[in-house]
């Protein structure tokens, strides 16, 4: 993601002050979620240290398979999720996270099943026959409703009435049930049906769009794992835009009424993506493109294949969106305090290595210039890098991830600093990792001792000491 305050403040070589907020979040509750007492039912939460009640214990997703009916005038969504998991322990009940319209009816197994709607986004199922441990199981969920309007976290609603679902790190309970949680990604596929004259867009690849009469049904199949809030469907009166790569990969791009100025920016989405590739290996997935809205949004986001751009879209963030394809989409977060894996990562390539590999520009001399700019200031050093805290994950990782990516690629030198994080994001690839797991590989690939480095730039709320602030050609 990258928020349109940080767009507009962190242009290359400029910097303004502005208070340290992001995009709306949850509220962290108060304590961790502790296990279900009963050792029959799956927890309600996985214990992430921002979110603890993210996720649900018992079971692992494999498949989303979403169907939902759609009618932009009245706003009113008709759904079924129909979810294959496997359980990890015997389930007498277990939960969902859903905070989207009515829930109508919920099968497990094809069997009628009971439901519960609590809390924030739970949805307790309550099987009719328990579930044994280690065995396949489906649910089903049939839902309807008229769907609200919320900007930042979820279900939008576009200018032209169409709509569209986009938030980090939750979107995806506004429109569907799912297990919302880093740790267990799946595949996933939608079909949308709307009314003729209307456009779907979605994650992966377009298996179908068919106009039987007054209504127009678009399939699209994702066939890589996914994490809920990467997961997309936007619905409007598009253009579009189709290309592809030298290798084949698809390139499937839409733009909405009033967001054709686009349309030259992604025309370069072949050339970022070769660029991108030289950095971090092969293009992990199996389409690629872009969905641009016009809705006055606070953000960008790297929806898994085809990021959602807001209004205020420059190349930066074309390059930053796409680089979160290696760097938060196939390569995920364990917890969301890991999110310098994410941000960190997709800012250094847009702000740093794009400049200057593919413009020209002295990233040595951006990096001394902005180090002069924050230094002296208390407020651009109060959040650490690696565990910022809840509601806090979308501010330093932008404009000091870079400064820190920099400073390690000159106290490695660029051989060993480019190699081994291609090999990182390439050893992860389709699953997760932490900052800790970052730390330990990269000081396995050097003699030198890193720690004072890590925690410096990481741990600390402080500038670090000119020996890390300036290590290498940075001296100079």
């Amino acid at each position: 993601m990258k928020s349109q305050v940080w767009a507009r403040c962190l242009t290359v070589g400029a910097l303004c002050g502005v208070a340290l907020v992001g995009p709306a979040q949850l509220q962290p509750l108060p304590a961790q979620a502790q296990p279900a007492a009963d050792p029959f039912v799956g927890s309600s939460g996985l214990g992430d240290p921002y979110y603890p009640e993210d996720g649900n214990g018992g079971y692992d997703v494999r498949h989303y398979d979403v169907a939902i009916d759609y009618d932009p005038p009245s706003r009113h969504l008709t759904g079924t999720a129909t979810i294959d998991a496997v359980s990890t322990q015997a389930l007498r009940a277990f939960n969902l996270d859903y905070a989207g319209p009515d829930v109508r009816r919920v099968a497990v197994n094809n069997l009628p099943a009971g439901f519960d709607r609590h809390g924030e986004h739970e949805l307790t199922v309550t099987p009719a026959l328990p579930i044994l441990p280690g065995l396949p199981f489906t649910v089903t969920v049939d839902y309807a409703g008229i769907e609200g309007d919320n900007p930042d976290s979820g279900w939008t609603i576009a200018p032209s009435g169409g709509a569209f679902a986009a938030g980090e790190p939750h979107s995806a309970t506004s429109w569907y049930p799912l297990n919302d949680t880093p740790l267990d990604k799946a595949t996933f596929d939608l079909q949308v049906t709307v009314p003729q004259q209307w456009q779907a867009m979605s994650n992966g690849l377009r298996v179908g769009d068919r106009v039987d009469g007054d209504k127009r049904t678009v399939r699209w199949s994702s066939k890589h794992p996914v994490i809920g809030y990467l997961t997309t469907v936007a619905i409007d009166h598009f253009d579009f835009l189709d290309q592809r790569r030298a290798d084949g990969t698809p390139l499937i791009s839409a733009f909405a009424p009033d967001a054709g100025k686009g349309r030259a920016l992604e025309e370069r989405l072949p050339e970022i993506l070769d660029f991108l590739e030289s950095l971090y290996g092969p293009y992990p997935f199996e389409s690629g493109g872009g969905i641009y809205v016009d809705t006055d949004l606070n953000f960008s986001l790297e929806t898994q294949t085809r990021p959602t751009y807001a209004p205020w879209v420059d190349l930066n963030t074309v390059v930053h969106e796409n680089a979160h394809q290696w760097w938060g989409d196939s390569l995920s977060v364990r917890n969301w305090s890991d999110i310098c894996l994410n941000e960190c990562f997709a800012s250094y390539t847009a702000d740093y290595l794009w400049p200057e590999r593919k413009e020209g520009k002295d990233v040595d001399a951006l990096y001394r210039k902005t180090i002069a700019k924050i230094h002296d200031n208390p407020e651009l050093w109060d959040i650490p890098l690696q565990n910022p805290g809840a509601g806090q994950e979308f501010t330093s990782v932008y404009y000091r991830g870079p400064l820190f990516l920099h400073a390690l690629r000159h106290e490695l030198g660029d051989d060993v600093f480019f190699s081994a994080i291609a090999q990182f994001v390439q050893g992860h690839a389709y699953g997760n990792a932490s900052m800790p797991e970052f730390r330990s590989f990269v000081q396995a690939k050097t003699a030198t001792d890193l720690s004072g480095f890590f925690a410096a730039w990481l741990e600390s709320t402080t500038p670090p000491p000119d020996q890390y602030l300036y290590p290498g050609a940075l001296r100079g």
